[in-house]
């Protein structure tokens, strides 16, 4: 049945690749109740939908266009907020833009010789950015943030970069860790803890980070075998200290039957594994 003409009155931008409007009722009358203008069925006497979905099903027309409105719209805000500051890196330099990247997404900056800038003070940071153009940018702490592998390139081409924290971002993963190979020159410290897309393939890039001194590893809940994987790394990186494994994590452990006959066996070479056979009188 075709939707009446009140239905056509609002749909999803044209300006954001929505296409012509969709059936959607009006906004002037969410949330009001049954309205037997826009409500298909009316009936006074029937019992309130509670689910969250039942009730924008009889306010919107089509939920699978509605959902894909709210996918783009969170991957246009995702893009967003990892664009490179293209004006302040032209007027600026590198430094001053990858620390108004950083204080932008919530995160914490310090220059070389200079205290620690946080989140909230970067209002003040933008009013006095000219005083630390010509200091380099050593150490940044974002974590938590959502940058990507578009946002690290506010952050690559930093000459001078010792420490990068990238605990808990829930987009960083193995393309993200094969842009830091930008890096290995000055790199010293690298914390992936918790970042819940980094996986062996990605921690295998890091082998161009040949001035690595200290990796966190921790809390990685797409690495199976931990224990492994940190062996690998160390290797990989001889002169880095790779903290936030064990050697044991992942490894099954045995019965106390499976390590009396591994030791029964392995001091007797040759010995049969069963019950000892009864001898015959």
């Amino acid at each position: 049945m075709a939707a009446p003409r009140a239905l056509l009155r609002a749909g999803c931008p044209t300006w954001w690749g929505g296409g012509t409007p969709r059936a959607m009722s009006s906004w002037n009358n969410f949330r009001k109740g049954p309205d037997p203008i826009y409500d298909l069925n009316p009936n006074p006497d029937r019992v309130p939908k509670q689910n969250l979905i039942a009730h924008m099903t009889s306010r919107f027309y089509d939920m699978e266009y509605i959902r894909e409105w709210i996918r783009r719209f969170w991957s246009w805000n995702l893009y967003r907020k990892n664009k490179v500051f293209s004006h302040t890196l032209k007027h600026y330099g590198p430094n001053v833009a990858a620390a108004h990247f950083v204080l932008t997404q919530g995160g914490a900056i310090r220059f070389q010789d200079q205290e620690w800038i946080l989140p909230q003070d970067k209002n003040r940071f933008f009013r006095n950015c000219l005083q630390f153009q010509n200091l380099p940018l050593e150490e940044v702490d974002a974590s938590g943030c959502v940058i990507n592998y578009y946002g690290l390139e506010n952050l690559v081409h930093l000459p001078r970069l010792r420490s990068l924290k990238l605990c808990g971002c829930p987009y960083v993963d193995d393309w993200c860790l094969s842009r830091l190979h930008s890096l290995s020159s000055c790199l010293q410290e690298l914390s992936l803890a918790g970042c819940p897309r980094v996986t062996e393939r990605g921690l295998a890039c890091l082998h161009h980070l040949r001035n690595l001194r200290c990796l966190d590893i921790s809390n990685l809940p797409a690495v199976s075998n931990k224990g492994l994987i940190q062996i690998l790394v160390e290797e990989m990186l001889p002169d880095c200290e790779v903290i936030g494994s064990e050697y044991a994590d992942g490894l099954e452990p045995h019965s106390e039957e499976e390590i009396v006959t591994a030791g029964t066996t392995a001091t007797i070479p040759g010995t049969p594994v069963g019950p000892m056979p009864s001898s015959g009188t």
